[in-house]
């Protein structure tokens, strides 16, 4: 791999996070300098992001800091040239339980951000959107330049919040944003709580897993990979693009059965689930157009849904392997020192 020479300095949020650890790998293995801040949130086991967090650690131009965005001052301190903001709180069904959570954090917490930009002068901001704003939107694929009225739960309320704000503090303040609307991202290093980790862990374990409607409903599903280069690509913005938001997609919508099919085929077993009535907060569909991401961002998807899933699977299999081992290293270790605390065996066990 090529690495570019660079001084460029970024500070990315929500660092430790799925997409967040892939962003600043990316921009680790490149030479800029980074500063990461996440507050490394219990929302899923945090032993997963610890281990990103070991991974990114390997880096001598990464400068870590456990932080919260509502209060940081980490612009301040680190003044960088750019920011990624990937810092939110996730979960269209946990919003529903905590609509307020959102409000404090996605909301509060990037008005918080824009604020010390503005202050400190930064150059450029990307930021976390979400397909989840078009919401039960009934023209697809999903355009950016539809009409934003059918937000159907408050994480994607929130969303759009961060929108509206960042144009407003772009007409205040001038300062340059790109917003990404991001479309199911599944990956090695994915969530837990995602249909692509839950499905493909359960079947190869042949555990049930819950199959929510009919299976007609259909998603976007994008590997991390087309996601970081999204990325990567608004943040250098070599368009000299001042305030928009994107679609980054496959451009494919999956229909959540023939996606179980597809889980099927790629662990060589059968589902088992448990059918139960569509939740509130969901969506029918999301699709994406990206010929607006095409033409300004360079996007162009390129991994299809089985071989992501493939690279998925062989992930979880690694690490199911590598906790396997851990383990029986405990057992054997605790009949001379009696008990190690598993959470510090986990800490250090780094997944590639």
């Amino acid at each position: 791999m090529i690495t570019e020479n660079i001084t460029e300095k970024i500070l990315i949020t929500g660092c430790v996070g799925f997409i967040g650890s892939h962003v600043t790998e990316y921009f680790l293995k490149n030479n800029y300098i980074v500063y990461g801040i996440d507050n490394i949130n219990d929302y899923y086991d945090i032993n997963i992001k610890l281990n990103n967090l070991n991974i990114l650690k390997q880096y001598t131009n990464f400068t870590f800091s456990k932080d919260d965005i509502c209060t940081t001052n980490a612009i301040e301190y680190f003044k960088p040239d750019k920011i990624i903001h990937l810092a939110s709180i996730a979960g269209v069904r946990y919003s529903i339980e905590n609509p307020q959570l959102y409000c404090q954090v996605n909301i509060n917490g990037f008005i918080h951000i824009l604020e010390e930009a503005v202050r400190h002068k930064v150059k450029h901001i990307v930021y976390a959107s979400s397909s989840s704003v078009y919401g039960i939107n009934k023209k697809i694929p999903f355009s950016e330049n539809d009409p934003i009225l059918t937000c159907n739960s408050p994480y994607a309320c929130s969303k759009m919040a961060m929108e509206l704000y960042a144009k407003t503090y772009h007409q205040l303040y001038n300062i340059s944003n790109i917003g990404l609307r991001f479309f199911t991202v599944y990956g090695p290093r994915g969530r837990p709580d995602m249909a692509p980790y839950k499905f493909l862990n359960a079947i190869m374990n042949e555990k049930k897993f819950d199959k929510y409607g009919d299976g007609s409903s259909s998603r976007d599903y994008t590997y991390i990979d087309d996601i970081v280069n999204g990325i990567v690509s608004a943040t250098k913005n070599k368009n000299d693009i001042q305030c928009e938001v994107y679609n980054l997609g496959n451009s494919k919508s999956i229909s959540l059965n023939e996606f179980i099919s597809t889980c099927e085929e790629v662990c060589g077993k059968t589902a088992y689930y448990n059918q139960l009535d569509s939740q509130l907060g969901d969506v029918p569909h999301t699709y994406a157009d990206i010929t607006k991401a095409k033409k300004d961002l360079d996007y162009e998807p390129k991994m299809d849904l089985k071989n992501g899933l493939k690279k998925t699977y062989e992930f979880i299999i690694k690490r199911k392997e590598r906790l396997k081992r851990i383990f029986s290293n405990t057992q054997k270790n605790r009949a001379v020192s009696k008990e190690i605390p598993i959470i510090s065996v986990l800490v250090d066990n780094r997944v590639n």
